[in-house]
């Protein structure tokens, strides 16, 4: 894995387009989920781009405090279809974990994480911080995590 970390206004026109078709690709076509993806954070946030030669396989979304919870938070994490079941949603959480403690100067990561990933989470040392929602139809759950 080759990781980039960019600022919104960082990214070249090609990463741009990687990276939203990545996130329409799975979040709006294989979930069948019609939802505004463009939600006027990315360009507050941070991108992680992961790829493998050179075709992006998995990304992540840093948020800062403030924007969209109290804590700094990650978000949109997605892997590609074509790279799934190797282990690089495990790196890609380790490393976007790790980019926003020294980004952000912090210790507590707030998410909001679809409810069948929640194993997944804790397994971070995510733990349960909220009740059960609903976002745009699928169930979603807060979660925190502090070191």
């Amino acid at each position: 894995m080759r990781w980039v970390l960019k600022k919104f206004n960082e990214l070249s026109p090609d990463e741009l387009y990687a990276l939203l078709r990545l996130r329409a690709e799975v979040f709006v076509v294989e979930q069948t989920c019609a939802f505004q993806d463009l939600d006027n954070k990315d360009q507050a946030s941070y991108h992680l781009l992961g790829y493998v030669q050179e075709e992006l396989a998995a990304y992540t979304r840093l948020v800062p405090p403030g924007i969209s919870y109290a804590a700094a938070s990650i978000g949109r994490v997605v892997t590609s279809p074509a790279f799934r079941r190797k282990g690089l949603g495990k790196a890609l959480m380790q490393e976007s974990i790790e980019r926003c403690e020294r980004l952000f100067e912090t210790r507590t990561l707030v998410i909001g994480a679809q409810c069948y990933l929640q194993t997944f989470y804790e397994s971070f040392g995510f733990v349960r911080s909220g009740e059960i929602y609903l976002e745009d139809g699928i169930e979603h759950i807060e979660m925190t995590h502090q070191r």
